[in-house]
């Protein structure tokens, strides 16, 4: 009996790994953004139901990034790259809310499916609708929720357009959230977030090859 709980812990682990593989699949070739509706997904095709086995989001990403590396190993960086270049010239055109780039862009995972995401701070949120209204940019209003820190959330302004064929999000913040990052769904940390100079930097540092950065929640 005793040699029944590794072979229990092994059998679970291989469950978690093909599960993480199967969302990572689905959010690549789906375009599914949110990882418990993939990890969900992914368990009704495999047949699995015990909520044990089911993959953490860190592991899901990192089995996407693989299978980015595999399957689209030429078109995933430059779709990335250009992300990332159209993220610093809008930044520097929204300079005055401080935008911060968040999400797969930064993160390095962005495909052709992925819109450019940044929070932007300003304690007027109409203050961002009255600016693209005032620059001829059509915008939809959406909302997006966020996990400021471990006991509050809320939901805030998001505003979504389309530049060059590129979709923008853009979440309103409050000037206070400038200085500590929203929790990431991914590991319930601060989430990265980068500024036009980071972004800036990043991109001379990549070069042609982009990647994932190592950038604090600032």
């Amino acid at each position: 009996m005793p040699r029944a709980r590794p072979h229990a812990g092994t059998r679970a682990r291989e469950r978690r790994t093909r599960l993480a593989h199967e969302a990572a699949r689905l959010m690549a070739e789906s375009g599914i953004r949110d990882y418990q509706q993939a990890k969900r997904k992914a368990a009704a095709r495999l047949g699995f139901h015990d909520d044990a086995s089911l993959p953490r989001n860190r592991e899901i990403e990192d089995a996407l990034r693989e299978y980015q590396r595999l399957f689209l190993g030429r078109s995933q960086p430059q779709e990335l790259r250009l992300r990332r270049e159209a993220a610093l010239e809008a930044m520097e055109f929204l300079a005055r809310f401080d935008p911060r780039l968040v999400g797969p862009v930064l993160e390095g995972t962005a495909d052709a499916r992925t819109p450019v995401s940044m929070q932007l701070f300003s304690d007027d949120a109409d203050a961002v609708a009255r600016f693209l209204e005032e620059a001829g940019i059509p915008a939809e209003a959406r909302s997006h929720r966020l996990r400021l820190d471990r006991t509050r959330e809320g939901e805030f302004p998001m505003w979504a357009f389309t530049a060059r064929d590129l979709a923008f999000e853009l979440t309103v913040l409050p000037g206070v959230a400038l200085r500590q990052a929203p929790l990431s769904n991914v590991d319930e940390r601060p989430m990265r977030r980068a500024s036009a100079s980071q972004l800036r930097q990043l991109l001379e540092d990549d070069g042609p090859d982009v990647g994932s950065p190592a950038l604090t929640g600032a």
